[in-house]
């Protein structure tokens, strides 16, 4: 049966021929040595190309990254060996290492020393920590020595591949070879040591289209992968996954099983020629040099094969091993941190036949099945038993204890639970998939079919595409994960059983009742469990959630990927685990679960009785909780956060409550919302304190204004004087009639000109005065124009009507301090519009005009100027006693000014 890995490619890059690949161990980087001279470093995450070294114009056969000392080690056909630093991009050193083509430099894992092969048949050691001196010469091969590797299980030994035919097995410190292979029937380009396990094996490629894998202790020839059209040029036994990778210059890639030496897969990117392979311990990336480019793919989940049960014991498989820990071993001494990794003691638990894909828990913890490589073993999980095994492509569980297996996509077995075969299916579809739990689940790529273990009859089919299923413990909740979202579905049972009990026919969609849809989230589930009624889940972006009624609560950002293993209710914590086989555990309160869950289902009275156990840190997630449900007055009574707090008395109006917070907080923010708030309301006194406090003058602007509080606007200018808000006094002064204080203000803040403009409009008998302060300051940028800056008392001509406006100033000056209350502003709105230098002139009458009249409206009057009587009707009061008038201007007995005609 197959291994079934996924493989993505995460990365392709054309290029010129690229010769050898490597991966940094820490940086997102891999490094491609290209044929035509050059040595460049990829960022698989960005997809760029981030240094770029040129090192000789002849063919870089082999590169390698020297991470702890921050270095490119390359070497060419020039015979030379340079090393560069790729963070300053320095060169650090250039020899000539070789007499002719070097084909390879290999790095030692621990020391300072680096292996380099060449065309000239030898093989040199070299030591960086003395200079780069060559501290031994290995000879005794007949031909080109293609490659060289150290063994990773013993540094001080090294393996060599030469086109002689043969493998040699080489001691540091020792001249001669420990023994040798006779690999091949032609020349041998590529040798790779196993890492995974206890085999003592090495894997050889040659010239004669196949590649052999060796046990190098008894020196036999384990299997030979015969499959490759043309030289197999590269080969590896993968780190991480039970698998070999080979490639070849017949263009293609391929995957066998490390075990059973099955050929698992073919990769053909057209890029021509295979000439090296890269990986690395730890990543289940793969990078692959060709003629015309580089790719790399990923190969299988990273998610670790591990399961815990109820109690907090945890069995995980690295390779072919079994461990355990239990979390309860861990002391109450030691203080556990949210995010922070358990110090847990790992214990061998023994090693299984097979390598596992998925291992799982019983329902009661007392079995552990193991899945992979197309069969499953049920173990004991306390001794590590085998009980029972078989084919299967998938193994699950039922809540019970019983279990199905899916042998292919046409038959499904059914098991008791003392491991006998039940019931045999063949589904009328083709069943890509099966799930375990409350009911059998079996899915094809669009639908999924849901079946009562005892019978196997059908309840319910549901068209859906499925990544996942999760049922609650209870029975009478589920999750079905797509690759986009979520649904919860409640599971009627009541419903299912009496419409079986009754014998009515089901259909090809089962039974409508059986389930109910109660939400849908729209994010994706990488892994899951229910506590109650609760749904924990990490989404895409590695959050960890948790879902009740609908509503998604966020109670981590996970910094790496992690994976949900369970939930120990005694302890109120979620654990998860990463790639690592780290453990992490968060908290997550049981009461606050039961009281949100008692909240959802509409029992108010239960949930108040469960809110005081919860303690208050974890208030304000409850009062969020109750708002997203429509429930703000609750929200407003659990929250603690002064803020949320503020917010909630805002959403409800209850303004009493907000100005409260806005003391205790003292924040500016705070008071200029809830002042304009109250403006809005009409709570006006209020809404004057609000501003007041936030200092928000141009609120208080409008309020003052808007009611005509005189005694307001004083204030005001006054307070604006002193925070430098000009604009706001000038505009108070303005309105309380204060021109001299207007105009004094403008001159305090250096605007002379609009200070000499306003005095010509408001204060014609100020104009000299501020022309020569104008003048004064104008000459010390520009004499010239400061010269011609007219004054009236010197040029009164340059002014027109300069003496009306002189007189209009005198006589209204009385009339300024006067402040009428905002209800009397239509008594006063027209006469906003009243040129009174205009005014004044119409009334100029000479000696042969008529007479004004009490009560006259436009009265015709001469003009010797020629200018027109004013558009507006003008009223007028003669007093005879002295000629002089009264300007009504329409309002009856409301006195303006008194103009005086001239003689």
């Amino acid at each position: 049966m197959p291994l079934r890995l996924e493989i993505k490619r995460k990365l392709a890059q054309r290029s010129e021929r690229v010769k050898s690949v490597d991966l940094h161990p820490t940086e997102p980087w891999i490094l491609a040595s290209l044929y035509s001279g050059t040595v460049g470093i990829w960022n698989y995450q960005s997809q760029t190309m981030v240094k770029s070294f040129e090192v000789t114009e002849l063919p870089v056969r082999s590169a390698k990254f020297v991470a702890r000392k921050q270095w490119v080690v390359a070497g060419a056909d020039d015979m030379f060996i340079r090393v560069y630093n790729y963070n300053t991009m320095d060169k650090v050193k250039i020899f000539e290492a070789h007499t002719d083509y070097i084909r390879c430099v290999a790095v030692h894992p621990t020391l300072s020393y680096m292996l380099s092969s060449s065309d000239d048949m030898l093989i040199k050691l070299w030591d960086w920590e003395k200079g780069w001196m060559c501290t031994q010469i290995f000879e005794g091969h007949s031909h080109y020595v293609m490659q060289v590797t150290f063994n990773p299980k013993d540094t001080n030994t090294f393996a060599s591949a030469s086109l002689d035919r043969t493998v040699k097995i080489w001691n540091l410190g020792s001249p001669d070879p420990n023994f040798t292979l006779d690999a091949h029937s032609k020349g041998v380009n590529c040798v790779d040591y196993f890492t995974g396990g206890d085999r003592p094996y090495l894997i050889t490629g040659s010239d004669d289209q196949t590649a052999k894998v060796w046990d190098y202790q008894t020196k036999s020839c384990v299997q030979t992968l015969e499959g490759h059209t043309h030289n197999v040029s590269a080969v590896c036994f993968h780190p991480e996954l039970p698998i070999i990778i080979t490639g070849s210059e017949d263009g293609t890639v391929r995957i066998w099983h490390a075990t059973t030496y099955r050929l698992e897969n073919t990769l053909n990117y057209g890029l021509e020629r295979v000439w090296a392979i890269g990986y690395m311990k730890g990543s289940r990336r793969v990078v692959i040099g060709y003629d015309e480019g580089t790719i790399m793919v990923k190969i299988g989940r990273e998610v670790p094969v591990a399961s815990m049960e109820g109690s907090g014991k945890i069995i995980w498989a690295k390779h072919n091993e079994i461990q355990t820990v239990n979390i309860k071993t861990i002391g109450a001494e030691f203080e556990v941190t949210d995010g922070e990794r358990l110090p847990l003691a790992v214990k061998e638990l023994g090693s299984c036949d097979l390598y596992p894909q998925s291992l799982k828990h019983n329902p009661n913890g007392r079995f552990v099945v193991v899945c992979g490589d197309g069969e499953y073993i049920i173990y004991t999980a306390l001794a590590w038993r085998n009980r029972s095994f078989g084919s299967a492509l998938e193994f699950v569980w039922s809540s019970d204890g019983e279990y199905a297996i899916r042998e292919s996509t046409s038959r499904i077995k059914i098991f008791s639970k003392t491991f006998q075969e039940r019931k045999s299916i063949r589904p009328a579809f083709s069943a890509e998939h099966i799930y375990g739990g409350i009911l059998l689940a079996m899915c094809s790529n669009d639908f999924i079919c849901f079946y009562d273990w005892a019978e196997c009859r059908l309840i319910r089919r549901i068209d859906v595409s499925v990544k996942n299923l999760y049922w609650a413990d209870s029975g009478d909740l589920l999750v079905i994960a797509s690759d986009t979202s979520f649904y919860i579905l409640k599971y009627n049972r009541d419903a299912i059983s009496s419409y079986l009990e009754n014998g009515k026919p089901v259909d090809d969609d089962g039974v409508e009742e059986a389930f109910e849809l109660l939400h849908e989230v729209n994010e994706r589930v990488r892994t899951g469990i229910w506590v109650g009624d609760c749904f924990i889940y990490n989404n895409s972006s590695w959050r960890l959630n948790y879902c009740v009624g609908g509503e998604v609560t966020t109670m981590f950002h996970l910094d790496r990927p992690m994976y949900l293993l369970g939930y120990l209710a005694s302890q109120s914590r979620v654990y998860l685990i990463d790639k690592e086989f780290n453990v992490i555990g968060y908290t997550l309160l049981l009461s606050l679960i039961e009281y949100k869950t008692l909240v959802t289902r509409g029992d108010l009275e239960r949930a108040k009785g469960i809110l005081p156990s919860i303690p208050k840190e974890h208030h304000n997630s409850v009062a969020h909780f109750l708002e997203s449900r429509g429930m703000i007055e609750d929200a407003l009574e659990v929250a603690t956060d002064p803020n949320y707090r503020f917010d909630l008395s805002v959403q409800l109006g209850q303004l009493e409550i907000a100005k409260e917070i806005a003391t205790e907080v003292q924040s500016e923010s705070k008071w200029k919302q809830l002042g304009e708030l109250a403006m809005s309301t009409g709570k006006l006194e209020m809404a004057e304190e609000c501003l007041s406090q936030a200092m928000d003058l141009s609120g208080l602007l409008l309020l003052y204004s808007s009611l005509g509080d005189a005694e307001g606007i004083i204030k005001l200018a006054s307070l604006a004087k002193e925070q430098g808000k000009n604009n706001i006094a000038f505009l108070c002064l303005f309105m309380l009639g204060k021109l001299e204080d207007c105009l004094q203000l403008l001159v305090d803040s250096n605007r002379i000109p609009e200070a000499a403009l306003m005095a010509r409009s408001y204060l014609p008998s100020k104009v000299s005065e501020i022309v020569s302060f104008w003048k004064k300051d104008l000459s010390k940028v520009n004499p010239k124009a400061a010269d011609s800056l007219a004054d009236p008392e010197e040029y009164p001509t340059l002014f027109g009507d300069w003496q009306i406006a002189l007189a209009v100033e005198s006589n209204l000056a009385p009339s300024r301090g006067k402040y009428p209350s905002a209800e009397e502003y239509l008594s006063y709105m027209e006469k906003s519009n009243v040129n009174l230098v205009e005014a004044f002139r119409s009334m100029q009458v000479d000696e042969e005009s008529t007479p004004l009249e009490n009560g006259d409206y436009g009265h015709e009057v001469t003009q010797e100027d020629g200018v027109e009587s004013p558009e507006e009707p003008v009223e007028v009061d003669v007093d005879d006693s002295n000629d002089s008038a009264v300007l009504v201007n329409g309002n009856e007995g409301e006195e303006q000014w008194v103009l005086t005609p001239q003689e």
